[in-house]
């Protein structure tokens, strides 16, 4: 195997240094799997080649490595739990504390569809008249084109979509789906790396963050969770994926019990402004 032991641990370091990600032993496999199209892409014969050249300092290919990398899972709905949680327990709370469109930011949302189910559960679920904007971000600007195109192909859409929602919200662009216009005007999308500090952006009262902690170590975990919670508006809501939880990472989003599932609560001003006073 080309993907020897030393070879491994300067990719997993390289990983973990750029996007805080933890690669193990055992992942081998898969890490020679997807840098070999790097590779070839890059002009270079074996992977071993390609990772000298990344000991030059070369933001770009870094950048196409570590994309490469990371986890690009996703489906339509996925877990339904989360979806749930939000029509009945979330989406009641937002809208009783304003008149303003529900913001919502789903991170690390790969090829879109999570960030379009949510706006189809908010299209169903909102008051005729209230607006809603989503923002969806992902490391990778490959995910990012595929989501603002917001088009999917046929094996894509039979992942979770159903039937009448995609004939809904969506639209026949050739042998794909696009989204109508009614939905992708409410949505944008940027790069943003978790394990940096934020780019400016707005309050949300919602964020999913759904499937992300789980590939952290407990420093990392700590830190953007505490990332996103200053970008919630007091009282706002985050929704992990199934295996992830903030207990024992992080002692101020408060565990609310939903269904199946729980959600996680940031504080209200009020108890922020305790807990600054007490840090002073």
């Amino acid at each position: 195997m080309e993907m020897t032991p030393a070879l491994f641990g300067f990719v997993a370091d390289l990983v973990y240094r750029e996007a805080g990600m933890v690669l193990r032993p055992g992942k081998e496999y898969l890490v020679e799997s997807r840098l070999k199209p790097v590779a070839k892409a890059t002009g270079h014969d074996t992977v071993g080649s390609l990772a000298n050249a990344l000991r030059t300092s070369n933001a770009a290919l870094r950048t196409q490595v570590v994309e490469a990398l990371t986890i690009n899972e996703t489906s339509w709905f996925r877990d339904r739990e989360p979806f749930t949680a939000l029509t009945d327990t979330i989406l009641p709370d937002v809208l009783a504390k304003s008149t303003r469109p529900v913001r919502i930011w789903s991170a690390a949302c790969s090829s879109g569809q999570e960030p379009y189910s949510i706006a189809i559960t908010l299209e169903k679920a909102l008051p005729a008249g209230r607006g809603y904007q989503i923002m969806g971000s992902d490391l990778s600007e490959e995910m990012l084109r595929r989501s603002r195109a917001g088009r999917f192909n046929q094996l894509e859409v039979n992942r979770g979509l159903p039937a009448t929602d995609l004939v809904t919200y969506f639209q026949r662009a050739g042998a794909e789906w696009e989204a109508v216009p009614r939905i992708r005007q409410n949505l944008s999308f940027q790069r943003v790396n978790l394990c940096a500090p934020l780019p400016p952006m707005p309050k949300f009262d919602v964020v999913f963050l759904r499937n992300v902690l789980i590939y952290f170590e407990p420093e990392t975990k700590r830190a953007v969770l505490d990332r996103v919670r200053q970008v919630l508006n007091p009282g706002g809501w985050l929704l992990l994926g199934a295996a992830e939880s903030t207990v024992g990472i992080d002692s101020v989003f408060e565990r609310v019990p939903v269904g199946r599932t729980a959600i996680y609560r940031a504080p209200a001003r009020e108890r922020q402004l305790v807990k600054e006073v007490t840090q002073c």
